[in-house]
């Protein structure tokens, strides 16, 4: 059973997704914590399906570094074979990410390596693009450049708005997402028996 630290500073909707998908008991992930940067609204489908929460807020910190040292050692307490970062809002520092190296991914609403950063979706539209998606990644030192491990495009419609077209490829990052974790634990599953 692969378990799982999912990462969070919104509404939670892809954790959502991923703990109905782990209530199934033919599914090979567990999600065995929830952590945030603040007390977010996504919180609450963590304690619903009474999944431990930490909340490592960085203002309580004298620095990046001390910040991502404590939301490490949470990480790490709860010992997972994987880390998501399912709409976490924070550019984590190199120290955090190395600890993490190859156990850390990350959801991002665009096709990468185009429309990086936090305002993927508003900036495909402001381009003029016909296309963008969803891109699961493992998480490197930069800003959404970490290695590709799985990508769905989304046609961007006529007139479409910033919201309308971030609620479809949310849709299709759910889906994606819980898919790429039942890969991840069918290969270790594969592993262990090797």
């Amino acid at each position: 059973m692969l378990s799982v630290v999912v990462l969070i500073s919104g509404s939670g909707s892809n954790l959502l997704a991923l703990l109905k998908a782990a209530e199934n008991p033919l599914f090979p992930a567990k999600i065995v914590a929830v952590g945030s940067d603040k007390d977010a609204p996504g919180l609450v489908h963590a304690e619903l399906y009474e999944v431990d929460t930490f909340v490592v807020e960085p203002s309580r910190f004298g620095s990046k570094e001390q910040w991502a040292a404590t939301l490490l050692a949470s990480v790490q307490h709860h010992q997972p074979d994987l880390v998501v970062l399912a709409g976490f809002m924070r550019i984590l520092p190199a120290n955090f990410v190395a600890a993490l190296k190859g156990k850390l991914i990350n959801t991002h609403p665009s096709l990468l390596p185009d429309f990086k950063g936090a305002h993927a979706v508003r900036d495909a539209l402001a381009a003029g693009a016909t296309k963008t998606g969803v891109t699961i990644h493992y998480v490197d030192e930069g800003v959404d450049t970490g290695e590709i491990i799985v990508q769905s495009e989304v046609e961007i419609l006529p007139q479409e708005t910033e919201h309308a077209l971030h609620e479809r490829i949310k849709t299709i990052e759910r889906a994606l997402l819980v898919k790429t974790i039942e890969q991840f634990a069918l290969k270790q599953k594969d592993l262990a028996k090797a």
